[in-house]
């Protein structure tokens, strides 16, 4: 049986417990041995907002997950250059791991966009499953989208995870309005923030 692996994207600005608690519900539901956190650059949907510096989101990302032997950073996508495409960055961990089986990590909303992504027959077609995590409210047609990716159906996979109302925005809006964030975040993470003086 190949091993399964997990490829969990972001910005990262910062790692919050919301993210590690869908990564360990997605690794238990789906059966992973491993789960790598990829930390993205500079995502093209995020140009012209600001972003904290890859080196900061680097080191907070190497302290949230720091305690959990089956996450891993990964930096397929730092050490390369842009535009960063899902489907490269599936086949360069696909040759880095032949012996896997990989799972891609997305939200719902990423699955209804799915269509206008690169490729994105062929990155459905390199994976053995897509793990999707739902929010609330979140319409996705699968029949639809089956039409346009044929295929698509019989690789998603629904993680069931508590519904936390988390966002990394709204963590950089409380940190910059001096209200509470403490708690959304894993102990390390917030003194590092502190520390640096981030978001303020």
């Amino acid at each position: 049986m190949p091993i399964l692996i997990g490829l969990f994207g972001g910005t990262f600005d910062p790692p919050h417990i919301g993210h590690l608690i869908l990564s360990a519900e997605t690794g238990a539901q789906l059966g992973l041995d491993r789960l790598l956190w990829i930390l993205t650059p500079n995502p093209p949907h995020k140009q012209g907002l600001p972003i904290t510096s890859l080196e900061h989101r680097l080191a907070m990302v190497k302290l949230a997950i720091s305690d959990n032997p089956r996450f891993e950073l990964s930096t397929v996508e730092m050490d390369r250059p842009g535009p960063h495409y899902a489907l490269d960055t599936v086949k360069i961990i696909s040759k880095q791991n032949p012996a896997a089986d990989l799972v891609y990590l997305m939200g719902g909303d990423s699955l209804r966009d799915l269509p206008a992504w690169h490729r994105p027959a062929d990155l459905v077609a390199a994976l053995r499953y897509i793990g999707v995590m739902r929010r609330p409210g979140d319409s996705i047609d699968l029949p639809a989208l089956e039409k346009t990716i044929p295929g698509l159906t019989a690789k998603v996979r629904y993680v069931d995870a508590p519904l936390l109302d988390i966002a990394a925005h709204e963590i950089r809006q409380r940190v910059a309005d001096g209200r509470p964030y403490r708690y959304f975040l894993p102990p390390a993470v917030y003194a590092y923030i502190v520390e640096h003086k981030l978001y303020r």
